[in-house]
């Protein structure tokens, strides 16, 4: 099955998620409140589970050390967002906190929840270890830039050591442990934690599409800079990724891996962040809404244009 048949099938299962959120919001058998609960079941619980137990399985030492080269390119790909993102944010002529925000959105991708299905769909038996050494990264930059790119411009927001410890980051550092003794998980355990980490990609699918069952969609939809993000985070920047890595000594399932990944769209976690510090979540929130909806269409191309280039 080819990549672009596979990552189809997966895109359509998020839009029957999504719908299926959209209903369950107005026929009133989830409220706002609720969907705040599956969120935190997701992001403390499942999310992490499912990144453990996928790594532990799926990985041993040997192929876990001949991956340490995502960490530069995991870096190297989001110096090239932040740069996009700055002259994009530009051509808007966005200020203030709606400047500070639009370059967090070009920056941070929905990996969790969107990214990690789609590549352990394609490459079921390392896609994994792949990305949890990318989430090294992405944390590491989202819990120091992202902090203070999701902060009102004119707070300082200082870094905190602690929020680098959470569920996600614990997760890695265990499977990682656990791959390099040779650790194996009991078989009730593994089984167990398979079918809570199963729950994670469907519930938090399910979740936006309640989250835009709840919001004002014209009033994003009309907004150009949105249209921005996918331009240069969705489509531009991911197929130049894709072709600089060719270049490079980089086996042809990372480079595809992290090619995917930089066009993931809008992280939820970003709009979470702004509603924290005090900034503007429901700017952040139309570019979910808006980068979510045109993903449907953008990674769907992309992959074309991957499997043209070769």
């Amino acid at each position: 099955m080819s990549t672009l048949t596979v990552l189809l099938q997966q895109i359509g299962m998020f839009v029957i998620y999504i719908i299926t959120g959209i209903i369950l919001i107005r026929t009133k058998v989830l409220t706002r409140e609720t969907l705040e609960v599956i969120s935190r079941f997701v992001i403390n619980l499942a999310l992490p589970v499912m990144i453990f137990v996928n790594t532990v399985n799926g990985v041993d030492r040997q192929t876990f050390l001949a991956s340490l080269p995502i960490l530069g390119i995991a870096a190297a790909m989001y110096i090239g967002l932040l740069i996009l993102g700055k002259i994009s944010a530009n051509v808007f002529h966005l200020k203030g906190d709606h400047l500070q925000l639009y370059r967090a959105m070009t920056m941070f991708g929905n990996v969790g929840f969107m990214g990690i299905p789609i590549v352990i769909s394609i490459y079921p038996e390392k896609g994994m270890l792949y990305i949890s050494v990318f989430t090294i990264i992405d944390q590491l930059m989202l819990w120091t830039l992202g902090v203070k790119l999701t902060s009102p411009e004119k707070e300082a927001a200082a870094f905190n050591p602690k929020k680098l410890i959470n569920p996600v980051t614990v997760a890695i550092v265990l499977a990682m442990i656990c791959v390099l003794a040779g650790i194996q998980i009991p078989e009730i355990l593994n089984s167990a934690l398979q079918k809570m980490g199963a729950t994670a990609t469907p519930l938090a699918m399910i979740y936006l599409g309640g989250i835009f069952a709840c919001i004002d969609v014209l009033k994003f939809i009309r907004k150009p800079d949105y249209y921005g993000i996918v331009l240069v985070k969705m489509l531009v920047f991911p197929v130049l990724f894709y072709l600089l890595l060719g270049l490079l000594p980089v086996a042809a399932d990372i480079r595809m891996t992290m090619a995917l990944t930089s066009a993931m769209p809008v992280m939820s976690s970003v709009v979470m962040m702004a509603n924290a510090s005090g900034s503007d979540g429901d700017y952040a929130m139309g570019g979910i809404l808006v980068s979510t909806v045109c993903a449907i269409i953008t990674l769907p191309l992309v992959s074309w244009i991957f499997q043209q280039i070769g």
